[in-house]
């Protein structure tokens, strides 16, 4: 199995910043996708930013310019830097990877257990 932990998350006011970390452990064969996602109250769950294993990112629209992901390989974390942040990035905010646990085995997306980001105006 493959364990993703976040840490990072908080209150903090508009304008300022907080780094979301997520480091995948158990039985990991390799991690082609990292990614961060989010849901805010009554609202689906929905990608902020993603990075495949050749470090291409890709980004919301409403995260562009504020929010950048980087990924440690070695140490099979992702990081999203958070800056300027918004009342609306109010949500929790979920680690994904899609990983394999043996090189025989097929991709399988897991999920973290979320962390509360709280940005007040």
């Amino acid at each position: 199995q493959v364990q993703l932990v976040e840490s990072g998350g908080g209150l903090v006011q508009a304008g300022g910043s907080l780094r979301l970390s997520c480091a995948a452990s158990g039985s990991i064969f390799s991690i082609n996708y990292m990614g961060w996602y989010r849901q805010a109250p009554g609202k689906q769950r929905e990608l902020v930013a993603g990075m495949a294993s050749d470090d291409s990112a890709s980004y919301a629209d409403s995260v562009k310019g504020r929010f950048t992901i980087s990924r440690d390989n070695s140490e099979n974390t992702v990081y999203l830097q958070m800056n300027s942040l918004e009342p609306e990035d109010t949500a929790v905010y979920y680690c994904n990877a899609q990983a394999l646990r043996t090189s025989y085995d097929y991709q399988q997306s897991y999920w973290g257990q979320g962390t509360q980001v709280t940005v007040s105006s």
